[in-house]
């Protein structure tokens, strides 16, 4: 065991570095197991960087040596990597160091052991056969000792003392070292000393013929553990550091015809999470692992990469989307395949979480397609981490808060309201944190409960909510039309409180756009009680904070605000995190998984992220709101078109889901391509407003002809995209994507001169009209009196300088679904303006939208199943 004076000198000398030493010590007679346990532990412990050992010889078995992690393993006990020569990448235990430090050059020389075992005597052997000597090893009963030792010993001027005819015991002093111009002996006895007791090796002592060079292996070993400690800490301070990606890219096999989406999903075997964890530079306490293939990335990242310069940040959007879908999933799919898979360039795909609603609706999933798709599709699609329930549990709290706070007020009087909400416990009345923040913001700054006075009290416990203002609903992960209208408060027990009502689905709540806003959990936490529920009847704002359910949301949101590491069909990262609609919010990804994806890749690569439906929906909201709250800078836009959905906008025949697609769709016709081409036109002004270079990507069909591929990438390039490249990612996977790929990395070398649209000191209606002019194109905008009220009250209440968030049909650029094409000369209607100030920004509604879909005639739930045996879930796309 290590000396209290030896475990004192290192205590000392790590604390005058900065280091800290922990002496743990265990029970006297405690097992193996017990010891591997308490190593198992250390092992995973994030706070401890280093781990040596201090045990009697008799518990340093192989068992209890191996179970130290080669990365915490200060003292070189855990031998596989000396073993096998990967010397750059182990310790050499401290007995070894000073044993060879005190060698002079030993190559060619013959060296015997005497009395050396377990693991140091191993790594003693090892290292100086490395150095170039021949080794010799006995214990000290061996027959042939005594032989072995005076044939070496007969040359010597100043030979050793002879050896004792039994073997060393524990305590005696060691054997000497001589040595002549030939051949050197080196003997090291059995006994145990102050540093190494744990490896049989004791003291040591230079050639006796140089007695002024004395020294003994003990003493040194301490210092040599001291220096393999500091080398330990070195390397783990480098660990922390952003270092090159070492990712292995699964290999694609791609079939003809192509297979459906989960049969592709399934013929691949994904890499396990934690594997993929590591290649991209995450750290073991980084990561919290959901089975085989998921995991929940920790924000702590941020700060131990704070340093770390961000790569190259990459948009996609696409045109006004058609029932004929797009693929701007597929083709960030696929682009990051491309740049990572083929191009050895680090890249990571930032997705938004699919609804369940869509999933067994009618949209179905959001994973991609083809052989540019997220794996396991299934895990995908279906809860994922639990995100979006965590989302459902925190909304449906404040919902049940407001109505059950309605309730006591209506039927309590302040007395009895004062001694609920502020309840004696051990004695003793007291404020709870949040009761404090609201007493501060109400103007009475006391601490003690019994010094309120009967205002103060009423003024405390009076939230006098208006019932006829309440915008908080409650949302379900379904889509439910019965639900967009309720009535609530109808049983006996409430005694006559009841009211109108109504369901969202969960990710048009307000809880999920500040997900996918937040920067941190402090931040989140302060939206979260910024929240507006409702207005009292003096028309304040009544908030989530002034409700006392902050805290509370926290703790049901403190996982979900981790993004959730997944990876492609050939192995590239992926993050998946939050899920808001872009029709009726902004329709990003989170801004914690861009700001972590962007300091995993480093400089030089690449984070391509999603926004929802055309880009004068989800890049505009992306710009404006996202590009707001995080300051991150884009660097390219890439704009998804397909020839098929631009000939429906040249206006080509409306399609039914289900039935056959006309020949419009199926055969060439450049007329119709060419026509559609205005749409696609757009989207690029669109995007130019912001000073952002554009890629087109032209998502290829099979009934696509060469003359119409050609016609779309000319006319785009005409209307000042940077490049247009058709992609072939769907049915090749990130080969298919290469050129695409290519043309990005150069549009992100260009020039960017990005801008903001609008300024936040502009008036609430000014800004609305400067959307609906230089992005949809509209003469002008029309409010509804209900909505220049509402305008007015947000003015009123300082409300004025958020952004705003049209939510608007994204099936036209217009307010009008069925105008497709480039609509003019119409004056967008402004039905209704709401606000989502923990989110932070205003929504103006553009006619009449709904926050709660309906499922069709035929959802999608009709083909999904599960297979009882093999329990793989069938028909899922």
């Amino acid at each position: 065991m290590m000396s209290h004076l030896s475990l004192v000198i290192l205590s000392l000398f790590f604390q005058q570095i900065g280091l800290r030493v922990i002496h743990i010590c265990l029970p006297e007679g405690s097992t193996k197991d017990e010891i591997v346990s308490e190593i198992l532990r250390l092992n995973e412990d994030p706070n401890v960087q280093g781990l040596a050992l201090d045990l009697p010889e008799s518990l340093c078995s192989s068992k209890v040596l191996n179970a130290v992690k080669p990365e915490k393993d200060v003292d070189g006990v855990n031998l596989g990597r000396l073993v096998h020569g990967d010397v750059c990448d182990c310790l050499v235990p401290p007995t070894v160091c000073a044993v060879m430090e005190l060698l002079e050059d030993i190559g060619g020389k013959k060296v015997l052991l005497v009395g050396t075992h377990g693991a140091e005597g191993a790594a003693l052997q090892s290292v100086l056969q490395r150095r170039g000597a021949a080794v010799l090893s006995c214990h000290w009963g061996a027959p042939q000792l005594q032989s072995e030792v005076s044939a070496l010993l007969s040359a010597w001027p100043h030979p050793a003392s002879p050896l004792p005819a039994h073997p060393c015991p524990p305590d005696s002093p060691a054997l000497g070292c001589c040595s002549q111009e030939g051949d050197r002996l080196l003997v090291v006895s059995g006994s145990t000393g102050a540093a190494g007791s744990q490896c049989g090796l004791g003291s040591f002592l230079l050639p006796q013929n140089n007695p002024a060079d004395e020294k003994t292996v003990g003493s040194l070993a301490v210092a040599m553990r001291m220096q393999n400690m500091v080398k330990n800490m070195e390397r783990w301070i480098q660990s922390q550091q952003y270092r090159k990606w070492d990712l292995h890219s699964l290999k694609l096999q791609p079939l003809s015809p192509v297979p459906s989406d989960i049969e592709i999903s399934r013929a691949q075997s994904p890499k396990a999470v934690d594997v993929l964890a590591k290649e991209i530079g995450l750290l073991t306490d980084e990561i919290e692992i959901y089975g085989q293939t998921k995991a929940k990335v920790r924000l702590s990242l941020l700060e131990r990469l704070k340093d770390q310069p961000d790569g190259k940040y990459v948009l996609v959007a696409g045109i006004t989307p058609t029932p004929l879908g797009e693929g701007k999933s597929t083709v960030t799919v696929g682009l990051v395949q491309a740049l990572t898979a083929h191009l050895n360039i680090n890249s990571f795909a930032c997705l938004r979480q699919p609804s369940q609603g869509p999933t067994f609706g009618v949209k179905g999933g959001a994973a991609g397609g083809g052989y540019a798709q997220v794996i396991p599709m299934e895990e995908f699609n279906l809860h994922l981490t639990g995100d979006i329930h965590a989302i459902t549990a925190a909304n449906n709290l404040l919902a049940a808060a407001i109505d059950a706070r309605i309730l006591h007020e209506n039927t309590q009087s302040d007395k009895s309201l004062y001694n609920r909400l502020v309840p004696v416990v051990n004695g003793v009345r007291g404020f709870s944190a949040i009761q404090l923040a609201r007493l501060r913001r109400l103007g009475i700054n006391k601490t003690d409960p019994k010094t309120l006075t009967e205002e103060e009290i009423s003024k405390f416990v009076r939230l006098d909510i208006d019932p006829s203002t309440i915008t908080w609903q409650r949302v379900v992960d379904t889509n439910d039309r019965f639900l967009r209208r309720i009535t609530v408060g109808q049983a006996n027990t409430e005694k006559g409180f009841v009211r109108q009502a109504q369901f969202d689905i969960a990710v048009a709540s307000e809880i999920m756009a500040i997900l996918a806003l937040t920067t941190s959990l402090q931040d989140m936490k302060e939206r979260l009680g910024r929240m507006v529920v409702a207005n009292d009847k003096k028309g304040q704002p009544v908030t989530a904070e002034d409700l006392g359910v902050t805290g509370a949301l926290a703790v049901l949101m403190k996982d979900a605000i981790k993004p959730t590491l997944m990876q492609t069909l050939e192995g590239t990262p992926v993050f998946v995190h939050a899920g808001p609609f872009a029709n009726i919010a902004h329709g990003n990804s989170s801004v914690l998984a861009d700001k972590i994806a962007l300091k995993l890749v480093g400089e030089k690569g690449f984070v391509v992220t999603e926004a929802g439906f055309g880009a004068d929906i989800g890049m505009e909201k992306f710009f404006n709101i996202k590009c707001r709250a995080s300051g991150l800078v884009p660097s390219v836009v890439v704009l998804v078109a397909t020839v098929r959905a631009l000939k429906m906008h040249g206006g080509g025949p409306n399609v039914t889901a289900g039935a056959p697609l006309k020949k419009e769709y199926t055969e060439e016709n450049l007329q119709l391509v060419a026509d559609g081409c205005c749409n696609l036109q757009k989207q690029i002004q669109i995007t130019q407003l912001f000073g952002v270079p554009v890629v087109v990507a032209l998502n290829v069909f099979k009934t696509d002809s060469p003359a119409e591929i050609d016609l779309v990438c000319k006319i785009a390039k005409e209307s000042g995209a940077f490049d247009a490249v058709p992609c072939h990612h769907w049915s090749a996977g990130g080969k298919g994507a290469v050129k695409l790929a290519q043309a990005v990395e150069k549009a992100a070398n260009q020039k960017n001169s990005f801008k903001y649209l609008y300024s936040l000191e502009l008036p609430i209606v000014e800004k609305i009209r400067i959307i609906a002019q230089k992005v949809y194109g509209a003469q002008d905008i029309e409010l509804s009196p209900a909505a220049q009220s509402q305008v007015d009250r947000y003015t009123r209440q300082g409300f004025g300088n958020l952004p705003i968030c049209m939510a608007k049909t994204h099936l036209s650029l217009s307010h009008q679904p069925e105008r497709k094409g480039v609509p003019t000369g119409f004056i967008l209607p402004i039905s209704d303006v709401r606000a989502s100030i923990g989110a932070g920004f205003i929504y103006p509604l553009v006619g009449t939208m709904s926050t709660m879909p309906g499922l069709p005639t035929r959802p999608c739930f009709y083909d999904i199943d599960l297979d009882p045996i093999t329990e793989q879930v069938k028909g899922l796309f």
